[in-house]
């Protein structure tokens, strides 16, 4: 069992990362860390972990863990992730794993010098509604890709919410904006040569809250929309010349409806639907993390995938600020 400490009581991982954990077959949470011992204690005690410390560097100095998982303002990651490897321990960190493609470099010569796993928590890669439909676009289920459309949107104006504090690492496209992007180039195999955007900020807060993308692959085209301040849609099609795959609720099925696959042939005569009872994403990710953290077969998003994934949202911004295309 690869023994897991929580860095922060935050609610990401209360609500959902820690109770797939604790669901896993082969990990398991046995300390949770907070600024505040209390909350540590708080939170210890309702997932029945028998540590708890009132510092974070409390808990990495401990032998009472094996891995991290670091659920921290964004701001905070790369800070804490090199912490955590030069402290000896395996790292699962949540997305964005850094704000810049750049700042991912550092966290790689951490991973190398410490001999640790380190990984972005890409919850959707390990769905097996992502991987069916990377399986269908393998096996031509669609005929030649030429079009990815996609759409997450929610609506959240408080000013208290780390979301909408720039200081904090927050903004659209640090939060949602990486979703169409990754389960893009995870199905596709691709990668973006070129971007065109526009961007919107919310004038009282400065961030990010609007964002219309069209990223050029080569041999198909990705174009999507994300908000923090528009009704709430989450959407993913993919088309083909031959037929076109739509992935209803594609990121939170748990709050957008069902985690269902649609695949519909050229002239709509014929339609399958794969459907999910409940894929259980997020501890087929501690699951699959831990495989592969005690040196066992198990893909997991490396760092380098995260680099390219985060090249793709700085290239993003960058073609905020101007007309015409933007290389990534």
């Amino acid at each position: 069992m690869l023994r897991f400490g929580i860095i922060s009581t935050a609610r990401i991982g209360r609500e959902l990362v820690v109770p797939a954990i604790q669901d896993a077959e082969n990990c398991v949470v046995t300390a949770i860390a907070s600024r505040n011992l209390d909350s540590a204690r708080a939170m210890a005690d309702r997932f029945g972990a028998p540590h708890a410390f009132g510092s974070y560097e409390e808990m990495l100095a401990s032998d009472t863990i094996d891995a991290v998982y670091i659920p921290l303002p964004t701001s905070q990651h790369v800070e804490w992730t090199i912490k955590a490897a030069d402290a000896g321990k395996h790292v699962l960190c949540e997305k964005p794993i850094a704000l810049k493609a750049d700042d991912i470099d550092q966290l790689i010569a951490a991973r190398d010098r410490n001999k640790v796993l380190v990984s972005e928590a890409y919850m959707v890669t390990y769905s097996p509604v992502w991987r069916k439909v990377r399986e269908l676009l393998a096996e031509g289920a669609i005929g030649k890709l030429r079009f990815v459309q996609g759409a997450f949107t929610y609506f959240n104006r408080d000013p208290g919410n780390m979301r909408n504090i720039p200081a904090l690492g927050g903004g659209g496209l640090p939060d949602i904006g990486v979703y169409p992007t990754i389960t893009t180039r995870f199905t596709t195999g691709k990668e973006p040569l070129r971007i065109q955007a526009t961007t919107d900020r919310d004038p009282e807060f400065g961030t990010d809250i609007f964002s219309s993308v069209r990223a050029d692959f080569g041999d198909f085209e990705l174009s999507f929309y994300i908000s923090t301040q528009l009704a709430a849609r989450q959407i993913m099609v993919f088309h083909g010349d031959k037929g076109f795959i739509e992935v209803k609720s594609p990121f939170n099925a748990d709050r957008y409806g069902a985690e269902e696959i649609e695949l519909t042939n050229q002239n709509h005569s014929q339609s399958q639907h794969f459907r999910y009872q409940d894929c259980r994403q997020y501890r087929l990710e501690a699951e699959a993390f831990a495989r592969a953290a005690i040196g066992g077969e198990a893909e997991v998003v490396t760092l380098e995938n995260s680099k390219l994934n985060q090249k793709v949202i700085d290239a993003i911004y960058r073609a905020s600020e101007k007309d015409g295309w933007e290389t990534v």
